[in-house]
Order: structure tokens, then C-alpha cells, then sequence
């Protein structure tokens, strides 16, 4: 292959495509606009200027579109951000707040390292599924608040901007639904001089870009011990969100991503972030739906255009975009949330074949985080449940059954399942000690031995023959199962 052409197959789709060029332009901006009411809002809850929210959003969709591991997700400042850190820039100043995200990213870059992706496998289907509808629940429930006490010319422009959204795609899908839907209320509102709650009721746009600069805070052991608890449960929740809407957008594009270099892009943006005064952030599930499920997104460039395109609309149409009224808003985000919630999942047909066990981990995870408005709390909840749910199944897969020779001096006992804390407790209750012959012999052949709870429960079946006089004999036992039951085999009991 020549120069030239390896050149062309290095070049990013959006270059040599127009039309994918249309597609992630005209995404990017529709993201920019969703994303300025949302930061604002979120900087009211961290007890910052909206400026700082605003500042945050546009660092780290810049930063993270060149060192993340999923392409078209968004991550911008973010509702559970702003949650961890309130407390501390209420009780230690704004300073003290910066000096944290800084800390967070640098946490979520060691994570990253040292793979904490990989739990991501461990967390079950029914507790993703719980996932996505508590988050869908999530966005609609906080759209709540801007239909209330409102003008009632506001519920009309909401209805009118979900109609041009479900109609307009079936005459075109060159230009965004949501973009027409916003541009053609914020004519009619002003126009027509509408009076309902603007973009601009939230707070005052940015004039200038943001500038770097060291958190304002003493470099002590002291700053450092304030700032690490709250530093270390941001990176955890701006990891868990991130890892989580990551997957979920592998699963809508059908595209692999890299979640450790998603992990470590995620603590370098903070930091960048930090530098630049912002309040920190995460992957952002409602913007990221905006753009990969609803604009057709598909690339880095409007991830990274969604940063630029908030920054050049603050600054220098800070006007026009305050007058565009948050009803246009609220009609993006409503059907975000049915775009989001897995409808299928409660569909009658589903939940008869759906194991009870999988539908309550799905129920307790929306339970929780609908409860809680904390998407981490949920998914924990919701994986323990399933763990237990798995291993309460799991443990009654274990069976022995007997043989008694025909000479009547051995008894064979055949052990089929697997061996660990949970199926071990009952195994000591399965066997004859008094009418067994003298010989014993367990065959484990059909099973595997994973943890000491189990070498301990079969140390226990041997002393019990030997004080009866009999002798056991154990078969059938895999190199991985040998080696741990050699190595702990009499070790367990008092005395050791």
C-alpha cells in the first residue's frame, strides 16, 4: 500500500464524507444548546457562579473527545458532580472545590490504570436495563420543575416542540429534529414577544474564554485531607457514569469501545478542567442520547464540537441564546426520556418470560436510583442483589449421590456442582457418618472447588468419619481445585 493511501485510511470518516460532516456539525450544536440550561442549573446545585458550569462543560467535551475511549459520548458538568462537591465549597470555598476535581482526575487516571473497567463485566443485564429506565425517569422527572407555576403559553410550546420532533424526521432527516424544534419556538416566543422562561431566567452566559490558572487554596497535608474524601467519591461516580453510559452507547451503535482509556480520559479532562476553574465532570447520558440516539452521531467531532460550539454561543450570541425559552428545552429532553427508557423491558410479553429474579433486580435498580436521584446507588444496590439472587440459585445446583459397593466396604459419593461458600454449608449435612462402611471415597470429578469455605466444609466431612473410625478418600479433584485444596486442606481449623 502506498504512503498516500495508508494517509487516506488514517483519516477520520467526517473528512472525506460530507454527509457524516452534516450529521456530527448540526449534532454538536444541537448538544451545545441542551447543554447550556443543564450546566447552569447544575452550578446552582454545587453553589457556584453559572459561569463555572459552563466553563466545566466545554473543557472537558473539548479534552475528552481527543483522549476518551468512546467516541460521540458527551461529558460535560454533571448533576452527581455537583452533589459530591456541594458540601465542600459550601463549608471550605471555591478554591477548595477546584483543588478537589483536580484530585479526582488524577484518582480516575490511577483507577484507570490499574483496571477498574474490568468490573464492568460484573455487573448483570437486568441491572443495566435498570439503568437506562431509572436514568430516562431521571431526565423526564427533572423537566418537572420548569412546568411548574409557569405561564400557560409554556405547555403549548412544549406539545408543539414534541410534535415537530416526532413529524418533522418523516419529511426530512437532513437537519436534526431537536435543532428545528428549538429554532422554530425561540421564533414564535420572540416574535410573537411570548412571555415565558428563557435560557437566560438561569443565569448570566460566560463573555470570555476561561483561563488556567492553580487552584487558590494552601499546598498542606491539611488542604490535601480536606479535599481526598470528596475527591475520591467524585472520581468513583464520575467513573461509575461514564462506564455505564459508555456501554450503553456500545450497545446502541454496536461498536466496541475502550473503557480503560475511557476510565483515564475521564481524570485528565477533570484536571484540565480544575485548571481552568471548572467544577469537574462526567459522561452525561441525556446529552449523549441527544446526540448518538436522536442527532445520529457517530464520531469525536461532535463530541468535541458540542464544547466549542457552547463556548462560541455563550460568548458570542450570549443573547440570542438567552431568549430561547426553556419550554424548547424541555421538549428535547422529554423525548430524550422516551428515547431512552427500554420500553420492551416492561412489555407484557417480556416480563412473562423474564426469570422473577431479573425483574426484581431491574425493579430495586430503578427503585433506588429514582429514590435516591443517585445512579450509583442504584447499580450497587442492584448488583448485590443479583449476586445474591445468583448465588441462592447457584447453591442448590450442588447434589451427591451414593454408591455403595456390592462388597459392601466402600461407599462412593459422587459431588456434582460447584463448590463454594454458599452450596458448601450444606454439603456437610449429606452424608451417613454412622451406617457408612469403614471406607469413604468422594468423587469430585463432576465439581470445582472455588473458595476455603469449601476445602474447610470438606475438612469437616473427613474429621467427622474419623471420629466414627472410618477413613475418607478424596478423587477426581482439577489442577486448579488441587492446588487450593492441598494448600488449605488442615489449615482451617482452630489451632492452625
Amino acid at each position: 500500500m502506498s504512503p498516500a493511501a495508508r494517509l487516506r485510511g488514517l483519516k477520520p470518516d467526517w473528512i472525506s464524507d460530507p454527509k457524516v460532516w452534516r450529521t456530527e456539525v448540526l449534532a454538536g450544536l444541537v448538544v451545545a444548546l441542551a447543554l447550556i440550561p443543564e450546566a447552569i442549573s447544575f452550578s446552582i446545585i454545587a453553589g457556584v457562579d453559572p459561569a463555572i458550569g459552563l466553563f466545566a462543560s466545554f473543557t472537558m467535551a473539548v479534552v475528552i473527545s481527543v483522549v476518551g475511549g468512546r467516541r460521540a459520548m458527551i461529558s460535560a458538568a454533571t448533576g452527581a458532580v455537583a452533589l459530591v462537591i456541594a458540601p465542600l465549597n459550601r463549608e471550605h470555598g471555591f478554591g477548595h472545590l477546584v483543588a478537589a476535581v483536580v484530585l479526582a482526575g488524577v484518582f480516575q487516571v490511577v483507577l484507570g490504570a490499574l483496571g477498574v473497567a474490568k468490573l464492568m463485566r460484573f455487573i448483570p443485564r437486568s441491572v443495566m436495563v435498570g439503568f437506562v429506565n431509572s436514568l430516562a425517569v431521571l431526565i423526564f422527572m427533572a423537566q418537572i420543575p420548569e412546568m411548574r407555576d409557569v405561564p400557560w403559553a409554556v405547555y403549548p410550546l412544549i406539545a408543539a416542540g414534541l410534535a415537530l420532533m416526532v413529524f418533522f424526521p418523516k419529511a426530512t432527516t437532513v437537519i436534526p429534529a431537536p435543532l428545528v424544534s428549538i429554532v422554530i419556538l425561540t421564533v414564535i416566543t420572540v416574535g410573537a414577544a411570548i412571555a415565558v422562561p428563557t435560557v437566560g431566567d438561569k443565569g448570566e452566559l460566560p463573555s470570555s474564554l476561561p483561563v488556567p490558572g492553580l487552584p487558590d487554596v494552601p499546598f498542606t497535608l491539611d488542604t490535601l485531607t480536606t479535599i481526598a474524601p470528596y475527591a475520591f467519591a467524585m472520581a468513583l461516580v464520575g467513573l461509575m457514569e461514564s462506564l455505564m453510559t459508555a456501554k450503553l452507547v456500545d450497545d446502541i451503535t454496536d461498536t466496541h469501545s475502550n473503557k480503560t482509556r475511557e476510565s483515564i480520559g475521564q481524570g485528565i479532562a477533570n484536571i484540565v478542567t480544575g485548571f481552568f476553574g471548572g467544577m469537574g465532570g462526567c459522561a452525561m447520558i441525556g446529552q449523549t442520547m441527544i446526540n448518538v440516539k436522536v442527532s445520529g452521531a457517530r464520531t469525536r467531532l461532535s463530541t468535541f464540537l458540542a464544547g466549542a460550539f457552547l463556548m462560541v454561543l455563550c460568548i458570542a450570541f450570549g443573547p440570542v441564546v438567552s431568549d430561547i425559552p426553556m419550554a424548547a428545552l424541555v421538549a428535547v429532553m422529554i423525548m430524550v426520556s422516551f428515547a431512552t427508557f427500554d420500553w420492551h423491558s416492561i412489555a407484557p410479553k417480556t416480563l412473562r418470560r423474564m426469570p422473577a429474579g431479573e425483574i426484581a433486580v431491574m425493579v430495586i435498580t430503578v427503585a433506588a436510583v429514582v429514590t435516591t436521584h443517585n445512579l450509583v446507588v442504584g447499580v450497587v444496590l442492584g448488583s448485590v442483589t443479583a449476586m445474591v439472587i445468583f448465588a441462592k440459585r447457584v447453591a442448590h445446583l450442588a447434589e451427591v449421590t451414593a454408591v455403595v459397593d456390592p462388597d459392601g466396604r466402600t461407599v462412593v459419593y459422587r459431588v456434582t456442582g460447584e463448590l463454594f461458600f454458599a452450596s458448601s454449608n450444606d454439603l456437610v449435612g449429606r452424608f451417613d457418618y454412622a451406617t457408612d462402611p469403614d471406607n469413604v471415597v468422594i468423587d469430585l470429578s463432576s465439581t470445582h472447588i472455588w473458595d476455603a469455605s469449601s476445602v474447610a466444609a470438606l475438612d469437616a466431612i473427613g474429621t467427622k468419619y474419623a471420629r466414627h473410625g472410618k477413613t475418607v478418600e478424596i478423587i477426581g479433584l482439577n489442577t486448579p481445585s488441587a492446588h487450593l485444596h492441598g494448600k488449605l486442606s488442615g489449615e482451617l481449623t482452630a489451632g492452625h
